[in-house]
């Protein structure tokens, strides 16, 4: 299956860059290119992308305003948002999580890391290392400054195999890393987070990680932002 490609961003060159970078693969093709966040959202609508790499600071409307408002509506729930910015702050990350995004990278990767990182994110994964996972997210989304509340009942809907793959989840093991784990298998791993997913309509895995850290599922040790996971896996001694 070809991923088609929305890039936003404000500079053309980069843009036609990317653009190459991207084509050279054959499972991938940019589909149109925006120069700010209003087009970004408008060509998003008009063209149905698998994913959208976007900028952050772009004028008039911005990269994370744009992927706020993109995430935001339920036509476009298929479509994913990679952050590519030169602007890799934690409070960045931290933003463009809570705006809906799927994955954030600097432009300073390689040609291959960004083929990779649009797949990853096009197939539903977060593209966020377990440190950046542990350090970022730990750090800023389990912060009282969060927008939403502390919600623990959200949990109510999954079973205790699902909390527990949640949980994992927010520590930034893949896949593969729980199912040696829990001596699962990766595809039965896979089928349990994406049941988890459907329960609590979350888009990706991203979102995963940022219900797990505002209902308490897991938390930040207050010392260095590290996930505590001494409550982060009930259910763990089930068969």
């Amino acid at each position: 299956m070809t991923v088609r490609v929305l890039l936003a961003d404000d500079q053309a060159l980069l843009r036609e860059a990317f653009g190459t970078l991207l084509d050279t693969a054959a499972d991938l093709t940019v589909v149109g290119e925006a120069g700010d966040g209003a087009e970004a959202v408008r060509l998003t609508r008009e063209l149905r992308p698998d994913v959208v790499v976007m900028d952050i600071r772009m004028p008039d409307v911005d990269g994370l305003t744009a992927t706020a408002e993109i995430c935001a509506d339920p036509d476009l729930r298929d479509t994913r948002i990679l952050v590519l910015t030169t602007y890799e702050t934690d409070e960045h990350v931290a933003q463009a999580l809570r705006a809906g995004a799927s994955g954030f990278i600097g432009k300073g990767v390689g040609a291959e890391d960004l083929r990779h990182a649009v797949r990853t994110v096009a197939a539903g994964d977060t593209l966020l290392s377990p440190t950046a996972t542990r350090s970022v997210v730990a750090r800023f989304l389990a912060t009282p400054a969060d927008a939403l509340p502390h919600r623990p009942e959200q949990l109510e809907v999954l079973t205790p195999r699902e909390r527990e793959m949640v949980a994992m989840v927010a520590t930034g093991l893949s896949n593969h890393e729980i199912a040696e784990r829990t001596f699962l298998s990766p595809f039965t791993v896979r089928a349990h987070v994406q049941r988890a997913m459907t329960k609590l309509h979350a888009r990706d895995r991203a979102q995963l990680v940022v219900i797990a850290y505002r209902t308490g599922l897991v938390r930040a040790t207050p010392d260095d932002g590290r996930t505590d996971e001494s409550n982060a896996v009930p259910g763990s001694d089930l068969p």
